[in-house]
């Protein structure tokens, strides 16, 4: 209900090479933000090697190719005429990242900066209107055995940005008979949701959550729905 609301489309995949320490990934994201849009095509490469008997540590690389457009019929300037209001289209920027991954078969911890190169677009004496700024992610989990049927799975992702608060998401699923997960999960003074999914096959997992804001956005919106299939 939000006037140029921010809509965003991912697509993603990543796969190891059979008797290899490498693995591969390509994702698209596209967002539209009001009159603009962002299109990243980024590319990951990633080796693991073993720590000890039960640890392994992975470092990923990630190449990222930005297209960035602004439509100016979708603003309303005072002046029509102002030649200062012009199209882009697909202004391209490249960028690159990294991270460190170390796993277990209960554990995980993992830092990553997914865009090592800061940069700014629609430049106007020094002043731009749309800034990629660097991304620091934190992330790690745990998983313990209640039982032989019943699995419980902490987690939390932090992420820090300059001129975003810090954001921390901490999430409790129990996953039972390995075959069904829930869990909520809450993000820090800004929202909470639950999920529930089904383990199909060995293939394939689907699920459903729904989150709500616990600002004051709460008054213009009803949550969100998302339906996951993996």
């Amino acid at each position: 209900g939000l006037d140029g609301a921010p809509i965003t489309n991912t697509v993603s995949v990543n796969t190891p090479f059979n008797n290899s320490k490498l693995g591969a990934g390509l994702s698209i994201v596209n967002d539209e933000i009001g009159p603009s849009t962002s299109n990243a095509i980024s590319a990951d490469i990633s080796y693991t090697i073993p720590v000890s008997e039960s640890f392994r540590l992975s470092f990923g690389i990630k190449g990222t190719a930005n297209l960035f457009s602004i439509d100016v019929n979708k603003l309303n300037p005072s002046d029509q005429t102002d030649p200062e209001f012009q199209n882009i289209n697909n202004d391209f920027s490249p960028n690159i990242g990294a991270g460190l991954y170390l796993h277990s078969d209960k554990a995980y911890i993992g830092f990553s900066v997914p865009n090592f190169i800061e940069t700014d677009a629609y430049n106007d004496n020094d002043v731009a209107i749309y800034k990629e700024r660097i991304n620091y992610y934190l992330i790690g989990g745990y998983v313990f055995d209640l039982s032989p049927s019943v699995k419980f799975k902490p987690a939390f992702m932090t992420k820090l940005v300059e001129g975003s608060p810090l954001q921390v998401d901490v999430s409790a699923n129990f996953m039972l008979v390995d075959k069904v997960t829930v869990g909520l999960a809450y993000r820090w003074s800004a929202a909470m949701s639950a999920m529930i999914g089904f383990q199909v096959s060995d293939a394939f997992y689907v699920g459903y959550s729904y989150d709500f804001e616990t600002t004051e956005l709460d008054n213009y919106n009803s949550g969100t729905h998302e339906i996951f299939l993996r």
